[in-house]
């Protein structure tokens, strides 16, 4: 651990689809992994193995589910780990949105409170804050029970952000964090200070391919 007096956060974002393939935004829309996706979801079961976790939480959403099963994990069912809803722009890429709406359309400026439909970035940040107060009393130990490593697996921009939320920064922040389908992601803290242990580790590192 970076903190010995607090287990690990471990992020797993959910193995390819078809939409992720190829870039479009896939929010509230409920796809299943592709063939590709399966393969890479069965390659963190050996590698999350090494942890232990005292909580595994899941979006109720298939592709992550199935992620999950293949992982090996038992998770309980959070919907607040859902991914962002995108409004107008589920469905499309951003070189679409751009096209339709203009250049400089981006889905953490763009989705505005009363003016477009879907979330904002701040409210996808209240969900993922509460996650993060779900988590915290395992992490630390504080529930009764010795510090314990916790599991979440779920989707790109919301986990995005949850490590924004984490890091005490603002949900822009999260527009300047990659993670890849299938990656996985550890949180922790360095003495007192929330950190990013490691990010978007790949399959490939994982399998050795």
């Amino acid at each position: 651990m970076t903190d010995t007096e607090t287990g690990r956060l471990v992020l797993v974002r959910h193995g390819q689809t078809e939409w992720s393939e190829v870039g479009k935004h896939t929010g509230l829309t409920d796809l299943p992994l592709t063939p590709q996706g399966e393969r890479d979801a069965a390659t963190l079961e050996p590698v999350l193995h090494e942890y232990r976790f005292g909580l595994v939480l899941c979006s109720d959403l298939q592709r992550a589910r199935r992620t999950a099963e293949l992982a090996g994990l038992t998770p309980e069912i959070d919907t607040d780990l859902r991914e962002w809803d995108y409004g107008d722009a589920e469905g499309r890429t951003t070189d679409e949105m751009r096209q339709e709406q203009g250049p400089r359309w981006d889905v953490f400026e763009s989705i505005r409170p009363g003016a477009t439909p879907g979330e904002t970035s701040e409210e996808v940040a209240g969900r993922m804050s509460r996650v993060l107060a779900r988590v915290r009393p395992v992490l630390t130990g504080s529930a009764g029970s010795p510090p314990a490593d916790v599991c979440l697996v779920g989707h790109g921009h919301a986990m995005r952000i949850l490590t924004a939320t984490w890091l005490e920064k603002s949900p822009h922040f999260a527009a300047q964090l990659v993670l890849e389908a299938g990656a996985l992601s550890v949180l922790g803290r360095y003495r007192e200070d929330p950190c990013i242990v490691s990010w978007n580790v790949p399959v490939s590192a994982r399998s050795g391919r």
